[in-house]
């Protein structure tokens, strides 16, 4: 079974940063090849193992104050406020990538799909949404943990 390419884990675009020299970064370091380093854990769809994410392409965010940050008892049933521990996140939020066809087509919401099976693997939306542990990530890639395989390399 052939692995996906390189070119799908891509994101759509890339930032192009500088050096004093004005000189392109990726041009700069061009002799430091061997310090950079291969992603250590890559996500893939669990019904065609097709690789959608690298470590390199999550969007880290603040943990939020879990429960309360949403609406009283919408999430436990909880009216007394009670402490309890935080939840862990139950999606990974990434970058646009090319494999994301709905990004590509021009929508600002929509599902992500797999672009091997045509599995629903989570949803995106550019003004941003709240991640289950209460954060807000602006804008939101999300894949949920459940349809992913974390593989380490």
């Amino acid at each position: 079974m052939a692995a996906a390419g390189n070119s799908d884990l891509e994101p759509i675009q890339q930032p192009q940063l500088t050096s004093d020299k004005n000189m392109p970064v990726a041009d700069a370091e061009i002799s430091n090849l061997e310090a950079i380093q291969k992603p250590e854990v890559i996500y893939r769809c669990k019904k065609c193992r097709r690789i959608v994410a690298a470590q390199d392409n999550l969007v880290p965010h603040n943990r939020g104050k879990g429960e309360s940050c949403f609406k009283w008892q919408k999430r436990s049933g909880d009216a007394w406020g009670k402490k309890k521990e935080p939840i862990e996140c139950t999606s990974i939020f990434v970058e646009p990538m090319k494999w994301m066809e709905a990004v590509q087509d021009g929508y600002v919401e929509e599902r992500l799909h797999c672009i091997g099976c045509k599995a629903r693997l989570g949803y995106f939306n550019w003004a941003g949404m709240q991640c289950s542990c209460g954060a807000w990530v602006n804008p939101a890639f999300q894949l949920h943990k459940s349809r992913l395989d974390e593989c380490p390399i």
